[in-house]
């Protein structure tokens, strides 16, 4: 009987990054809450392509990844803010330049 070795490949940091942020609607939620804070039906209206149940995922991925905070507010009816971490602060400057890249790929292929 032999045993099977498995080696352990490391992963390239990009895919650790896409692993994070995959999908269009994270970075679009990431987008939308790179100046303030944002209610959950603001985030919904700003997102009216997404659907309720898979904003909640993304928005509980990215706050199990540290990069979005939740805050509940113990109200009648229950008020809960989105914001990004510190740490979530760090992809501002992607996000702009994501931002930049789209503006110019538009111009480019006019879409």
């Amino acid at each position: 009987m032999t045993k099977k070795v498995e080696t352990k490949v490391e992963k390239c940091p990009v895919e650790t990054a896409l692993d994070v942020l995959a999908g269009k609607w994270k970075i679009l939620i990431l987008w939308y809450l790179r100046r303030e804070t944002k209610r959950f039906n603001e985030l919904q209206k700003l997102l009216p392509r997404t659907t309720q149940k898979m904003l909640i995922q993304k928005l509980r991925e990215l706050e199990e990844d540290g990069i979005v905070h939740r805050e509940v507010y113990p109200v009648v009816p229950p008020k809960v803010e989105y914001s990004l971490t510190e740490y979530g602060q760090s992809l501002k400057p992607i996000l702009k330049q994501l931002y930049l890249w789209g503006e110019i790929h538009k111009e480019r292929f006019n879409k």
